[in-house]
């Protein structure tokens, strides 16, 4: 572990490997620092935002201090449930890199615990770490210019739900309807760091184009 100034107005603690982001910040929630007021991690970062007056030095004093193991990996508590038609541009290309058939793929999808270890890219984006390394494929070669509100994909090691249409390379397993990004919501995120996620199939009959009667 690092722990470097940022400034007047925050720390930055560079760690290992995502894991230890994920301990790190769970840590931080469990035994919050005094001055800091927002824990912002990345993938092998977390910027620290301390209020104004805060000496830099004793909040990196005392995360340098903290064991991450006291904090555990555990999320913050706070489970959300996000329904996905498996429809996806994608899914059979995913389904042979996993060597899983389309079926078993959405029963990995479904079946694996999805936790959010940081959002970026754009508002709303949560990259989310599964326990399923089956589901851990490559960006496509080539990206998409648009890539529709709502997408449900994989890249690398991460699952995401695209909150707004925009440019992307990731695997396009299916969609949903659940809004990620509101601004008339509080917090305005789905997404947030900590936040435990589970995929249901909402609509096998859609993915199989059946229509039910």
């Amino acid at each position: 572990m690092r722990v470097l100034k940022c400034a007047d107005s925050g720390v930055l603690v560079e760690v290992e490997d995502l894991a230890a982001v994920m301990a790190l910040r769970s840590a931080l929630e469990a035994h919050p620092v005094p001055g800091v007021t927002d824990v912002v991690p990345a993938a092998r970062t977390l910027l620290l935002r301390i209020e104004p007056g805060t000496p830099p030095e004793g909040v990196a004093a005392a995360v340098g201090a903290l064991s991450p193991a006291s904090g555990g990996e555990q999320a913050s508590g706070d489970t959300v449930t996000i329904p996905v038609v498996y429809d996806g541009e994608d899914l059979d290309d995913v389904a042979e890199l996993t060597g899983l058939t389309r079926e078993g793929l959405v029963r990995a999808h479904t079946s694996a615990t999805w936790t959010v270890a940081f959002c970026g890219f754009a508002p709303g984006f949560g990259y989310m770490v599964g326990d399923d390394p089956r589901l851990h494929v490559p960006r496509r070669s080539e990206a998409r210019t648009r890539v529709p509100a709502g997408s449900v994909a994989l890249a690398g090691e991460f699952a995401g739900v695209y909150p707004r249409s925009s440019p992307g390379g990731w695997q396009l397993l299916g969609r949903t309807e659940a809004r990620i990004w509101d601004l008339d919501r509080e917090p305005p995120g789905l997404l947030r760091p900590g936040v435990r996620v589970r995929f249901t199939d909402a609509g096998a009959d859609a993915r199989t184009g059946v229509t039910a009667s």
